[in-house]
């Protein structure tokens, strides 16, 4: 078992750190003390690079000293360590590349997720990434992230995320399932809004319905359809729709004029407040605006629906729940994969050793880890 995993992080980490391992064994080992951090401010989600490491020293038959300096959830600032790594310098060398990379991007997608959720309180989100990420291992990665800022913003007093998107990352949010009713191709077979909602209704008929309204771009049309073909799921608050029209075009019955309109009527501030272009179109733009949340409500309500919910993807990062904030729109639920990091290079983390056999040594610029080195030792876990 330890040769397999040898050979597998001898072919995936960087040639330098196998090289340095070779040296030390024929030098003479050391026990070293590596300080792991990032350069922006962070939510703190170490768990699965911990457990990796837990498992790799099990199977080297060795111990890594792990001292957390930021418990999983709490805010990091940029530069802080997330957590001090001790052990034998052979042992550890070749493991630099591999653990850095189960850190960075889970520590920034749980610092967006954990903003995105504080922005909208009240707002149930649902973590609808999976499409998005680079496979099973950043799929299991960023839903673990998503449930720790969501944890995070919980403790403040949001809703946070009820729930993903698929069956393999459903435990993250304590689940045994994802969660989910159409995807637009089964309206396009269907034929039809309300088809397609019978559809899942007769296949289905124990679980709540939310339907895709924007597919034939009548958005208010369909959705009203849809409500009167099942007033029962409606007035039992069991009928959603869901708002995914694309930037292309305004949803049913707007345009610039009528959106702003819209928001005069329910949300006046919002619009003499906008601070860029990006937030003007939030607000009464094209797509999945503030503006078209409160069209939509306005004509379930007046059609004698007000119980059927409004579930609103397409976008919804930190900035445009912030948008949606100010404009209070009428959001039930926002389905969301964009708390993955936009900028890559922000998820960098990085790792110094900051001292060799107890003895403090960092290169020129990172003296501020050497400080930190000193009164570490809040929290203790050896794997």
């Amino acid at each position: 078992m330890s040769a397999d995993i040898d050979r597998e992080i001898a072919a995936r980490t960087d040639t330098y750190f196998n090289r340095t391992r070779a040296i030390v064994e024929r030098f003479g080992d050391v026990q070293v003390t590596y300080a792991v951090f990032l350069r922006r401010p962070v939510i703190c989600a170490p768990r699965i690079a911990l457990d990796w490491l837990r498992a790799v020293a099990k199977a080297r038959g060795t111990e890594f000293h792990i001292e957390l300096e930021h418990e999983e959830g709490e805010w990091v600032g940029a530069g802080d360590p997330l957590f001090y790594l001790t052990g034998s310098f052979a042992m550890l060398a070749d493991l630099e590349t591999l653990y850095l990379q189960k850190i960075g991007a889970a520590c920034v997608a749980a610092h967006n997720a954990y903003q995105m959720c504080l922005e909208l309180p009240k707002v149930a989100f649902l973590a609808m990434e999976a499409r998005h990420c680079a496979g099973a291992e950043m799929q299991e990665m960023m839903a673990y992230a998503a449930s720790v800022g969501s944890a995070a913003a919980k403790r403040e007093g949001a809703v946070g995320f009820i729930g993903n998107a698929n069956d393999a990352t459903a435990h993250w949010f304590g689940a045994n399932a994802g969660r989910g009713t159409m995807p637009h191709a089964l309206i396009g077979y269907a034929g039809s809004t309300v088809r397609a909602a019978e559809m899942f209704h007769e296949t289905f008929p124990d679980e709540p319905l939310t339907v895709l309204v924007d597919y034939f771009g009548r958005e208010v049309t369909d959705a009203i359809a849809v409500a009167r073909r099942f007033p029962d799921l409606a007035a039992a608050g069991r009928l959603a729709v869901r708002l995914d029209t694309h930037g292309g075009r305004f949803l049913e019955g707007l345009d610039p004029a009528e959106s702003y309109a819209v928001l005069e009527r329910h949300a006046p501030a919002a619009v003499r407040r906008y601070r860029s272009e990006t937030e003007l179109r939030y607000l009464v733009g094209t797509g999945v605006s503030a503006a078209a949340v409160w069209r939509m409500r306005e004509a379930l309500d007046e059609a004698g629906f007000p119980k059927v919910r409004i579930v609103a993807s397409s976008g919804f990062g930190v900035g445009k729940c912030r948008v949606m904030a100010e404009a209070k729109a009428p959001i039930d639920v926002v389905g969301t994969g964009s708390f993955l990091p936009e900028i890559w290079s922000e998820t960098y983390a990085t790792a110094d050793i900051v001292a060799y056999d107890g003895v403090p040594r960092v290169k020129v610029g990172r003296e501020f880890l050497l400080r930190r080195a000193k009164g570490r030792g809040r929290n203790h876990h050896t794997p």
